[in-house]
């Protein structure tokens, strides 16, 4: 296993050593972080290296677990990283059948090196972007937590698009009060607008 030059890593999961020297040397002149593992199951004894930032590249045929194997298995542990096999030229089928499986993308061998650097560093993109999301909507969940019951009634009546007068006749409330609540919660999400709080909203939605 290779030691990593930045943050974002690369896990290259292959079971034919030249093809991860290959790698690893490709990788790391694109200062592109990378560990490898020689086997689909010695990558998931380490799969909780992989919650840091980065991706997974995977031979897609393998003894013992193959490549598709272990895309359907990181898929059930819930490990939502971006994933990218390595097909041979027989493997097309294999290779739709791992794009339906949530896939990325797919690369033939022999590979060309800038191909795949450009795969790479989209599925270390997507990563980021990923992360991103799930730290802001993480930030919008602890704000959402601090809210009275009745604000989050008047929080979900307001993002629906109703108006302060149908969100009290739904709630039981004068629209005064709905105003009242809806300042209270714009402050506490931190909206300046109601847009913001719209686009918040939508975010908590997602899956």
């Amino acid at each position: 296993m290779s030691e990593a030059p930045s943050e974002r890593i690369v896990h290259v999961v292959d079971d034919d050593g030249a093809v991860r020297d290959s790698l690893t040397f490709l990788l790391g002149s694109a200062d592109i972080g990378v560990r490898t593992y020689a086997s689909a199951v010695e990558f998931l004894e380490h799969a909780d290296e992989a919650m840091a930032p980065g991706c997974i590249l995977t031979d897609i045929r393998m003894p013992g677990m193959s490549g598709l194997e272990l895309v359907q298995e990181v898929k059930r542990r819930g490990l939502n990283k971006p994933i990218i096999v390595l097909t041979g030229h027989a493997d097309v089928s294999l290779a739709v059948e791992a794009m339906k499986a949530g896939v990325l993308d797919f690369i033939e061998k022999p590979f060309d090196d800038e191909a795949l650097l450009s795969a790479v560093r989209m599925a270390l993109a997507r990563d980021e972007d990923g992360a991103e999301r799930q730290a802001m909507r993480a930030q919008i969940e602890e704000r959402f937590a601090q809210l009275s019951p009745r604000e989050r009634d008047v929080f979900e009546a307001i993002a629906a698009g109703e108006s302060n007068k149908s969100a009290g006749l739904k709630l039981g409330i004068s629209p005064r009060t709905v105003e009242i609540y809806r300042a209270n919660v714009m402050e506490k999400m931190g909206a300046k607008t109601l847009s913001d709080l719209v686009r918040m909203a939508l975010q908590r939605e997602q899956p």
